[in-house]
């Protein structure tokens, strides 16, 4: 189904289609039409991507098709092998990590997955992990030291479960020992926000070196929907808490909250898997080689002065 404001494009192309579909079946040359009508979906593509509000971004990066994690780590890795379980409780499928091969060498992945379809996203529990997860990743990031593999890592949740069980389990201590121990490591580490990244659950994984961002994902303290139904008691505020939030490529990338927006292609990863993963390969490809003649104390103290001073803001003593 498209996205609401898909919608006037789709007709359009649906239209396209007839009309091949009916001077096919008919013989006759209809090409000087087609091509006027597929020079105005170009146009129109073009336009509504580029004014979309934030609220509709939020859709896009939610959107069916959007590729996965694991998309990405069968497109741009070689040989990768999946590493399971935590070594302690149990093997978390709403993160996915392993060793694989990049650009001539070894790499370690942390992604975050989300299902292709009901069955799956219910197996992978909506890329929302468990405090097993958070273990498993940070089990990599230990493997990642010992042998002096760069870490990407791959952010798209909608946050940390927050049931009950993953309380119990300590749920924000593992977030917090996830988040630190990636901050102290001693190799390369690349972020990329690839669809939603919401609050500490995408946090954990994304205390890296440089973060990317692709261009119709999101990343923020907290979903649009959790923002409204806490301010104003109604998830169906969503769309007024997105554009308070500033949580668009654009915005974190005027905060500088992210290094670098990845271009989609136009109408989004959704509709060009392939060209979108192509993007984000030739990114990851640049920074970790920009990173890879920095010495393990360089890397960590460069990961730490980057986090201190994130975002910007204005000092009212300053201002008068």
């Amino acid at each position: 189904m498209p996205l609401p404001f898909e919608r006037p494009i789709e007709d359009l192309e649906a239209k396209i289609r007839d009309m091949r579909s009916y001077a096919a079946e008919q013989r006759i040359d209809l090409d000087e039409e087609i091509r006027l009508l597929e020079t105005r979906l170009e146009r129109l593509k073009v336009q509504t991507f580029a004014d979309l509000s934030r609220w509709e971004r939020v859709q896009v990066a939610r959107a069916p098709g959007r590729p996965t994690g694991l998309d990405y780590v069968h497109s741009l890795f070689g040989g990768f092998q999946e590493l399971h379980g935590d070594r302690t409780l149990g093997d978390d499928p709403a993160v996915v990590t392993g060793l694989a091969r990049f650009d001539g060498r070894t790499v370690v992945v942390v992604a975050q997955q989300k299902g292709r379809d009901t069955k799956e996203n219910i197996h992978r529990n909506f890329g929302m992990s468990h405090p097993s997860g958070y273990r498993k990743a940070m089990r990599m990031f230990d493997l990642a030291d010992r042998f002096g593999h760069p870490v990407v890592t791959l952010i798209d949740t909608p946050g940390a479960y927050p049931g009950i069980a993953a309380e119990e389990q300590g749920q924000a201590w593992v977030i917090a020992e996830s988040i630190r121990r990636m901050s102290r490591l001693r190799v390369p580490a690349v972020s990329v926000v690839i669809g939603e990244g919401g609050s500490g659950g995408a946090l954990a994984i994304g205390v890296a070196n440089r973060v990317l961002i692709l261009e119709n994902a999101t990343y923020s303290v907290i979903s649009p929907e959790s923002c409204a139904a806490i301010l104003w008691r109604d998830a169906a505020e969503a769309p007024k808490a997105a554009e308070a939030l500033k949580l668009t490529a654009r915005d974190l990338a005027e905060l500088d909250v992210v290094d670098r927006v990845i271009e989609e292609p136009i109408g989004g990863a959704h509709k060009d898997p392939a060209a979108a993963m192509r993007s984000v390969g030739a990114a990851l490809r640049e920074e970790l080689a920009a990173l890879a003649s920095e010495d393990p104390e360089a890397l960590r103290r460069a990961r730490h002065d980057r986090f201190r001073r994130l975002g910007r803001y204005v000092e009212l003593d300053a201002v008068a």
